[in-house]
Formats: structure tokens, C-alpha cells, sequence
């Protein structure tokens, strides 16, 4: 996989202390509150698993997946193919999500979540990539990992054609290896 790697743009250690950084802000944020911690199916697994655990207070976890795809053809519109199970109607809800790239999906997940209800809704992203934004997206992140150029990238749960993900850190993708 490595020979497929560009350059290593957040290194392992790089990743492992901002989230130690934005667990402890959200240790705050949710002190006393219980919260449901979302998780978008399937990047955000590796950024999920090591996030709930640097969260210092009891929540509760849950998980959504949303496609776009019918076989290998994407349909442009998104569709909840598994929702969230538990109820959060009055609760506070924070969003995990692995990029914020075009905004499509955080802004279809955060219109979705929203309708439910909840006392609170808020965003943490690992990645975000303000330069990739459609039009008319103007959904603001609450918790960013790191803001990074519009370079395509793969590694600690980012894919390329499902490959990629076990990568332990994010990495650049050489243009070879997708074009």
C-alpha cells in the first residue's frame, strides 16, 4: 500500500495528539449530559474508535450509513441505509464524521438528525476540506481535526475503492494509483 502513497500529509502521532486535544473538549462539553455519539458509517470507524475513548463521561454509542450508490452506480441522491436505534428525541447528539469534504452527506446526516429532535447537534470531523464545499453547503463543523488542502487522501479509515482504511495515518494518494 505505501508504494501507492504521495507523502504522508498527518503522521500517526500527529492524529493520536489532536484527538487526546478535542477528547478533552469534549469531556467538557458533555459533562453531565449523557450524550449519543454518532458515527458515520464507514470512514469515521478508526476516528470513532479512538474518539469515544479519549470522551470522559457516559454516552451512549450509535451508528448511521448512508449510500448514494445502486450496485456500482451512484444515484446522486443519499439514502439512510441503516439509521440510528437509539431514540434522541431530547437528547444531545454529537455527529463523528472522518472528512467534511463536499458537504453533502454531513448536511443530509445533520437535516436527518435534526428532524429527530434532539436537545443539541453538534459536528467533530476529523478532516475538513473547506476548498471541495458545493455551493450552497454553509454547515459549520463544531470540532475540526485538521483543515487540509483539496489533495485526495486515504488512510485511518479514508478509502479508495474500499482500500486504504488500515492505513495508521493519512497519506496522499498518488494520482496513478486512481486515475
Amino acid at each position: 500500500m505505501e508504494k501507492d502513497i504521495q507523502r504522508i500529509l498527518l503522521s500517526e502521532e500527529a492524529i493520536r495528539r489532536r484527538v487526546e486535544e478535542m477528547g478533552k473538549l469534549l469531556t467538557e462539553e458533555y459533562a453531565g449530559k449523557d450524550p449519543v455519539v454518532v458515527g458515520v458509517l464507514k470512514g469515521v470507524v478508526v476516528f470513532y474508535s479512538d474518539m469515544i475513548r479519549q470522551i470522559k463521561v457516559p454516552c451512549q454509542m450509535d451508528f448511521m450509513w448512508l449510500s448514494s450508490y445502486s450496485g456500482t452506480n451512484s444515484t446522486g441522491e443519499l439514502i439512510v441505509r441503516r439509521d440510528v436505534s437509539v431514540d434522541i428525541k431530547d437528547r444531545h447528539v454529537l455527529i463523528l464524521e472522518d472528512i467534511y469534504d463536499t458537504g453533502t452527506s454531513l448536511d443530509f446526516t445533520y437535516r436527518h438528525l435534526m428532524a429527530k429532535g434532539p436537545a443539541s447537534l453538534k459536528i467533530c470531523t476529523l478532516l475538513d476540506k473547506p476548498e471541495r464545499r458545493k455551493p450552497g453547503i454553509t454547515l459549520k463543523p463544531d470540532y475540526v481535526g485538521f483543515t487540509i488542502p483539496n489533495e485526495f487522501v486515504v488512510g485511518y479509515g479514508l478509502d479508495y475503492n474500499e482500500h486504504f482504511r488500515n492505513l495508521p495515518y493519512v497519506g496522499v494518494l498518488k494520482p496513478e494509483a486512481y486515475q
